[in-house]
């Protein structure tokens, strides 16, 4: 089992042109939600140290639309998608960096109540093609994902969690 503090464990399915991410956090799953659609908290803790984000566009919404800014060393890296569904427990989205735009992932994440206020987050990917599946493997990806949950995992100890 992943525990927060901890790596996300992330893989690859063989069949299907998919990445998949888990991780468990010790926060309740309204909270991980909150962090995950509120413009403010997303930007505190998404992507790797070092990267300052600013959301331009963001309508957390069943039909809504997102896009956000990266900024490193000078260098500005952009992001949009579309809200297709957020429910209780489940946000599905697009996802496409502008840098690559014919490239869209459809993101399915859920947030699953596992007791005692903490919860496991499931993150699914599904991309273009089993090429852009394995370069984001190979981009920093684990890198990028795991320093974005521990910032998230202050955020939420910050919220009280």
């Amino acid at each position: 089992m992943t525990t927060s503090h901890s790596e996300a464990t992330i893989s690859a399915d063989p069949d299907v042109p998919i990445v998949r991410i888990v991780r468990d956090f010790d926060a309740p799953a309204e909270l991980l939600m909150r962090a995950h659609l509120d413009a403010e908290l997303f930007c505190r803790w998404v992507g790797p140290d070092g990267m300052e984000t600013e959301t331009v566009d963001w309508d957390p919404t069943t039909g809504g639309r997102w896009r956000y800014v990266a900024r490193r060393d000078g260098n500005e890296y952009w992001f949009r998608g579309c809200f297709h569904e957020v429910g209780e427990r489940r946000i599905v989205q697009t996802f496409t960096w502008e840098g690559q735009p014919e490239g869209v992932a459809l993101e399915t994440l859920t947030f699953e109540d596992l007791g005692g206020g903490r919860t496991r987050l499931r993150s699914q990917s599904l991309v273009d093609s089993f090429e852009d599946r394995d370069q984001w493997l190979a981009s920093g990806m684990q890198t990028g994902i795991d320093q974005g949950y521990a910032k998230l995992d202050a955020v939420i100890a910050e919220l009280g969690a």
